[in-house]
Order: C-alpha cells, then sequence, then structure tokens
C-alpha cells in the first residue's frame, strides 16, 4: 500500500498565488533573455553553491528549452564542452552540442560519449520531469525513476571529485534516494529555491566530491 506521499493539493487563492510567481519567473526570465523560468532555480544553487565553474565539462539531462545550459555556459564561458540531451527538441545555442533522444538508450549515451570525446565530465545536472499520467502516485514513481537513472548516469560518467546536481520529488522514496547519494558523494545537500517555494514537493539534491568506484580486488 503506498503511503506518506507528500503532494499537497493546491487550491484556491494559493494555486492564485503559484500562478502569479509562476508568470512573474516566467516574464522575469524573458525580460533578461533566458529561455525558462527554470534557470532561476539553477542560478540561486550556484549563487550559494558555486557548482559550476570555469574549465569544466558539463552535462545537462533533460535541458529543453534550453534555460539551464544557457546559464551554465555564461557561467563557464566559452570554453570546454557543455552537452545537452533531451527527448524534445531544443533550439541550437552557442557552445552548447545538444543531443535529442531519450538517455535511457544506449545509441543515445553513445552519441554523448562520441561528443565528449573522452574529455572527463565534472558536473551532469538534471532537470528532467516524466510525461504525467494525472495520478499523483505514478507521476511520483515516474519521477522517482528518473532520478535513479540520472544518478546512474552521473555514476558512469563523473570524473572522481565531480558534482550532481539533481530535481528530486519529496514522498515515500526521497530519504532513501538521499542516502543512496551519500554512498556515492563525499557532501549531499538539499536545495530548495525560490523559484520552487510553492512546489512544496519539490527539491533539489547536490552532491559534491564523487567518489570514484574502487577497482575490484584481484
Amino acid at each position: 500500500m503506498l503511503k506518506n506521499i507528500f503532494f499537497p493539493l493546491i487550491k484556491g487563492s494559493h494555486r492564485k498565488r503559484q500562478e502569479h510567481i509562476n508568470e512573474s519567473y516566467a516574464k522575469l526570465a524573458q525580460a533578461q533573455g533566458y529561455r525558462s523560468r527554470a534557470v532561476f532555480k539553477l542560478k540561486e544553487i550556484q549563487e550559494k553553491d558555486q557548482l559550476i565553474k570555469p574549465g569544466m565539462n558539463v552535462v545537462d539531462l533533460g535541458s529543453a528549452p534550453g534555460g539551464w545550459s544557457q546559464y551554465a555556459r555564461q557561467v563557464m564561458g566559452e570554453n570546454n564542452k557543455l552537452v545537452a540531451l533531451d527527448i524534445m527538441p531544443m533550439e541550437a545555442q552557442d557552445n552548447v552540442h545538444f543531443i535529442q533522444g531519450d538517455f535511457r538508450d544506449d545509441a543515445v549515451l553513445a552519441r554523448l560519449r562520441e561528443a565528449l570525446a573522452g574529455d572527463p565530465v565534472h558536473l551532469v545536472m538534471s532537470d528532467l520531469v516524466p510525461t504525467m499520467f494525472g495520478s499523483k502516485h505514478l507521476d511520483y514513481y515516474a519521477a522517482h525513476d528518473l532520478c535513479e537513472l540520472a544518478l546512474d548516469a552521473a555514476k558512469t560518467l563523473l570524473v572522481p571529485g565531480g558534482s550532481f546536481l539533481v530535481k528530486t520529488f519529496q514522498g515515500e522514496e526521497f530519504d532513501s534516494f538521499h542516502k543512496d547519494m551519500g554512498q556515492h558523494f563525499e557532501k549531499v545537500l538539499i536545495r530548495k529555491p525560490k523559484a520552487s517555494k510553492l512546489r512544496a514537493y519539490e527539491a533539489y539534491i547536490l552532491a559534491k566530491g564523487f567518489k570514484s568506484p574502487r577497482p575490484a580486488p584481484i
């Protein structure tokens, strides 16, 4: 039996307030030339934690419409690699290598590795959201599965010491996922940007200091 899933109902004035704030961030993004209001979530985390730095190579999962890649490239500068992936199309950006496809497909991962050409990945960031079924239970578990898959990708791609930022949804599996992250990273932080505040179930987990897997004993 499913229980303790934290998906609050948004009604009346609370829903109107959420819509107003979302609209405000959308207008601000447009005014500042960003592709989506989601950029302000990443921007706030960046200002607090300095996760993006010049000289990094970055992989952006669930990149469309491209706000996170756009902001990351500004912080990184024009050098080094930024590879963005999404199942949806994304308008081209300067110095961003975009791959359209499902990152769960081996062929898409092969294209990603080809784009990286053996260069190290220092940051994997994921703002992935699943196709919604309209059931809070199904939607929660679909979102959680994407978090797990993004973590698997990060463990495969990151160099030792690398970082991983992922959108998560608070619920039955949140604590276990957070704990699992701690097995693979030196520091694991929960972040709740202002742009996420009215979506009470939405949070971001920032993991730093990827622990390289120990070699198998001979």
